[in-house]
């Protein structure tokens, strides 16, 4: 009589490939997350795909930043290099590659920036011109997917308009359609080493309260030719979720965040809750609210627990 069922299909790994070290570095914040070496991502795909999962999204963290983000366009970068290595060695999982410019900047924020006194301004033509040649470079590394996650306006059609043109016409857009400006992300900028450095992002990522406009948000991006739409962060945005499903009927996707997994790891380690039906109840609900891909850090044990 069960109405929703979970299989290992539904879930995308996140994975955190870095410049910068040799072998894996576990991240405190996340217990059971880490980051790999450009040595060790190859592994842990197949590791991934081996359990049955289809998909990993794929972050870099390059050696060097600077204020033009130039790593995340770079051809040899750090995300172009995983890419080729994983698509030499395993080429059935898809791979779809984070797009923004956070871990790539010197100052932390998802674009380019200007100051004007006190303030700063992240300039929104400018940071799209950037997003497109990260996209295409994701592109002709091999990516299947591309994922925008900055929230410019504009992106989605300018980086299509771009693919197209490079005849990357079959390489999809995963949208960060509905990206909020959350307290769930902080640990998530320890594994990506992009915590701003100064102000917040809060004038280019959703207002917590608004529904309407996020609903508005999406549309916009299923205009401009997004191909699968995500909603972030997950439980506390479950009703975003259920309404971007019902009202545009197309892929949507959720990401239960960082934040969402710190917590349910620490009441877990000190006995407040049991892991493995938290998980297990939390991953249901998403999928009965009409996600039909999740990206979860529990992604492989969802894999083992359901088989």
């Amino acid at each position: 009589m069960r109405e929703t069922n979970l299989t290992a299909h539904d879930f995308i790994l996140p994975l955190f490939v870095s410049e910068k070290i040799d072998k894996e570095r576990p991240i405190a914040s996340m217990p059971g997350v880490s980051q790999y070496s450009l040595g060790e991502i190859v592994d842990q795909a197949q590791r991934a795909h081996d359990l049955g999962l289809q998909a990993i999204l794929l972050f870099g963290i390059p050696r060097d930043k600077d204020e033009q983000a130039s790593g995340a366009f770079a051809e040899d970068g750090v995300v172009q290099k995983a890419v080729r290595a994983i698509k030499s060695k395993c080429r059935d999982v898809v791979v779809i590659t984070d797009v923004c410019l956070c871990e790539y900047m010197s100052h932390g924020h998802c674009g380019v920036t200007r100051m004007d006194g006190e303030h700063f301004h992240v300039l929104n033509d400018e940071t799209v011109d950037l997003l497109v040649k990260t996209a295409v470079s994701h592109a002709r590394a091999g990516a299947d997917m591309v994922a925008p996650s900055d929230m410019m306006d504009g992106r989605i059609g300018a980086i299509r308009e771009a693919l197209d043109a490079n005849d990357f016409n079959d390489t999809g857009i995963m949208s960060y359609a509905a990206k909020f400006a959350s307290v769930f992300y902080g640990p998530f900028r320890d594994a990506a080493e992009s915590p701003p450095q100064f102000g917040d992002r809060r004038s280019y990522q959703m207002d917590t309260a608004n529904a309407e406009e996020a609903l508005r948000e999406v549309a916009l991006d299923v205009d401009e030719g997004a191909d699968v739409l995500m909603v972030k962060p997950a439980l506390p945005y479950i009703d975003i979720l259920w309404r971007v499903h019902e009202r545009f009927g197309k892929p949507t996707a959720v990401y239960h965040v960082s934040g969402e997994y710190a917590m349910i790891k620490a009441a877990a380690e000190k006995g407040f809750v049991d892991e493995r039906a938290a998980v297990l109840e939390i991953m249901t609900s998403l999928k009965r609210a009409g996600a039909d891909m999740i990206a979860t850090y529990w992604a492989r044990e969802l894999a083992e627990w359901i088989r």
